[in-house]
């Protein structure tokens, strides 16, 4: 299924097949595809190259793993356990080298993961990400460090079935695309002054 976004102006093909679906097919994804998806996330921008992402990764062959990292999910996001793989990004809130707060951070994660979630598009796969997970619990179960804030849930994996959804996530997964148009948010000038490119 795709839910193609309708532009105002032209964008690029990819951004536009690019959402975040429900319902995932059974099939595994490979390793080399998976390899693929978080060299892409590797190569965004970063302030300073700083790189301050990681991740932890579960696929379904591991059911332990997979059940550990899908137990930190909110009830309302346990429609994610359909997906063959789950991941979790993590932000490092500190530079490297002189232990000073980076407040990029998570600007910079996200960076990096939207480059993979547009891989994952290039791919054939699909994503989606979740605030909706209990952060003290994956950061205890996962030993993440000190100062290192988990920062979003992934599910991953080959596009579903919606007829596999209950009703009410069904009815979300077929509804329409919608963004609120560019002059809400690009100024000129002053604050809430419109752009002027904008016609």
């Amino acid at each position: 299924m795709e839910k193609r976004a309708a532009t105002d102006y032209e964008i690029d093909p990819l951004l536009a097949r690019r959402w975040s679906p429900r319902a995932f097919s059974e099939r595994t994804v490979e390793q080399t595809v998976l390899c693929s998806l978080f060299e892409a996330a590797r190569w965004a921008p970063s302030c300073f190259n700083e790189q301050p992402w990681s991740f932890l990764l579960a696929g379904k062959e591991n059911t332990s793993e997979f059940d550990r990292l899908a137990s930190c999910l909110s009830p309302g996001n346990h429609w994610a356990r359909q997906a063959p793989v789950l991941a979790l990004s993590v932000a490092a809130l500190d530079f490297a080298g002189n232990s000073k707060p980076n407040r990029h951070a998570y600007h910079d994660v996200g960076l990096a993961v939207e480059n993979l979630v547009i891989q994952a598009t290039a791919m054939g796969l699909a994503s989606h990400q979740m605030a909706g997970f209990d952060v003290e619990k994956a950061r205890e179960l996962f030993q993440i460090p000190a100062r290192h804030d988990p920062v979003a849930m992934i599910a991953l994996g080959y596009p579903g079935d919606s007829d596999s959804l209950p009703e009410d996530l069904r009815k979300r997964e077929l509804a329409q695309r919608a963004r609120k148009p560019i002059r809400r948010f690009l100024y000129t000038g002053h604050w809430g002054e419109g752009a002027s490119i904008i016609s």
